[in-house]
């Protein structure tokens, strides 16, 4: 078989080496050949066709370590897949390796200690199944068919966040396996700097194969929903949001999407594929509370549409699945904000107004809170002085598409550059931003160069946006 090496050569690996493989990797081993090979190469986004070398379906911790030291003998690129979910799509590459932990799904639940472990395969519906069971859950994002490898090892946010933190301020512990083939633990008490690296620091450091986290009470009834406006009166509305937001407690979270409107039941008819506001408030305390406090933000203008009330919250979490289902072609640009200027919600409603096709969207996550109060050198994820993050999510069909639509996002997000603090968040960069991951950690950027110089100084898990070890002074 010919495969790729780390440095992009062409390397040839005996098929002897190939059939000792198979009798060590519980999991199964995919040559191009095979029959569930092109389904086990696709991932989420649809812009991504990749054909790796081979594909090592892993069940288990042994078949991660074997598939690792089996790369590492070879020394061939190796790519990790999670979800399947990253928009970069680093989780396949041509000729490469790809480890795939997608097989590997448990999630165990511990009620009375309010914990969980979860293999590193487990997608987020299968946490919030897990966990809401015994009315807890974890903060998490806000698409249930995401990875929570990759949710946690960027960083992780969602509707939980206000409240209760990141992902990776719930993380207890991880185990590891290293550049080495070897399983370590990280924990504050074991392997404290591997820990700290994890927690946003990307698939730079290992290969996690599972990861213990504390859970909260939250559930099963929540209050959440969304009122959406017509697109005529997003200022006004935008304006009122902002003010609401600044004095919004930290049960309550609420983002702004802007797109048009796809053809959900309870939109009129005649709405459907227009421009609109939608505004997506959640709130994670009592039900009744909740209602006293968006009373002020519901009162706002005539929406077109207000279905907010009490639902299951493992339902919420899955609400927007539908317009994010997989193969379709994606691109994002992100920024992050201290505050909503009058210039910068005056550019985003003007590029709104130019938006390529009917699927791409500019959301507005509301961040602060708990997340806010964690000081930015204690986990790999800098960016806690952020209170909002901006995705322009372009999203389309046919590649003819392409041009346009990465133009659209690329030029809203250089408009809106002069008003955002320079961060941004690791799992919203897409393949072609290299270039940005200093920013994407700041001040922290030069303790996780050394990290890697540590745990993987020959990057061998590169496919990622990649913090490359580089030379001791």
């Amino acid at each position: 078989m010919t495969t790729l090496t780390r440095s992009g050569d062409a390397a040839s690996v005996p098929k002897e080496a190939i059939e000792e493989l198979r009798t060590t990797m519980s999991g199964g081993v995919l040559m191009a050949e095979d029959a569930d090979y092109a389904d086990a190469r696709q991932i989420w986004n649809g812009m991504v066709d990749r054909k790796p070398g081979m594909i090592l379906r892993c069940s288990t911790p042994g078949d991660v370590k074997a598939a690792v030291r089996f790369a590492s003998e070879h020394d061939l690129l190796v790519t990790v897949r999670g979800g399947g979910h990253n928009i970069a799509g680093n989780a396949v590459a041509d000729g490469a390796v790809m480890i795939d932990l997608s097989p590997m799904r448990a999630v165990e639940v511990d009620a009375s200690a309010k914990r969980a472990r979860v293999e590193a395969g487990a997608l987020l519906s299968d946490v919030d199944a897990a966990t809401q069971a015994h009315g807890l859950a974890l903060p998490l994002g806000i698409n249930s068919t995401t990875g929570i490898a990759g949710l946690t090892l960027g960083g992780g946010f969602g509707w939980l966040s206000r409240k209760h933190g990141m992902t990776i301020d719930n993380l207890i512990s991880a185990e590891v396996v290293t550049a080495d083939g070897r399983s370590v633990t990280a924990s504050e008490d074991e392997n404290p700097d591997l820990f700290w690296g994890l927690r946003g620091g990307g698939g730079n450091f290992g290969i996690v194969t599972s990861f213990e986290f504390q859970l909260h009470e939250v559930g099963p009834e929540v209050l959440a929903g969304l009122i959406v406006h017509p697109f005529e009166d997003a200022d006004r509305v935008l304006r009122a949001y902002r003010a609401f937001a600044e004095a919004a407690p930290d049960d309550l979270t609420v983002w702004v999407v802007l797109r048009k409107a796809p053809p959900l039941p309870f939109l009129p008819e005649e709405w459907h594929g227009r421009e609109v506001l939608v505004l997506a408030a959640f709130h994670a305390g009592d039900v009744e509370h909740g209602k006293k406090l968006l009373e002020p933000l519901r009162s706002v203008g005539e929406p077109i549409a207000d279905v907010i009330g009490p639902q299951r919250y493992a339902d919420w979490q899955q609400a927007f699945d539908p317009l994010l289902t997989p193969g379709a072609r994606n691109y994002w640009k992100s920024h992050d904000f201290a505050q909503l200027s009058d210039d910068l919600l005056d550019t985003v409603l003007d590029q709104v107004g130019k938006l390529p096709t009917s699927e791409c969207e500019v959301l507005i996550a509301q961040m602060g809170g708990a997340a806010s109060r964690v000081p930015a050198d204690a986990t790999a994820y800098p960016h806690r002085n952020v209170n909002f993050i901006m995705n322009v999510h372009t999203r389309w069909r046919g590649p003819e598409l392409d041009g346009g639509c990465i133009e659209w996002a690329r030029g809203l997000f250089e408009a809106t550059a002069s008003h955002a603090t320079g961060g941004v968040y690791v799992n919203f960069m897409p393949d072609d931003e290299v270039d940005r991951v200093a920013a994407a950690y700041g001040d922290n950027h030069a303790r996780l160069v050394e990290l890697k110089r540590e745990w993987d100084p020959a990057n061998r898990f590169r496919m990622n946006q990649n913090i490359r070890p580089g030379l001791r002074k």
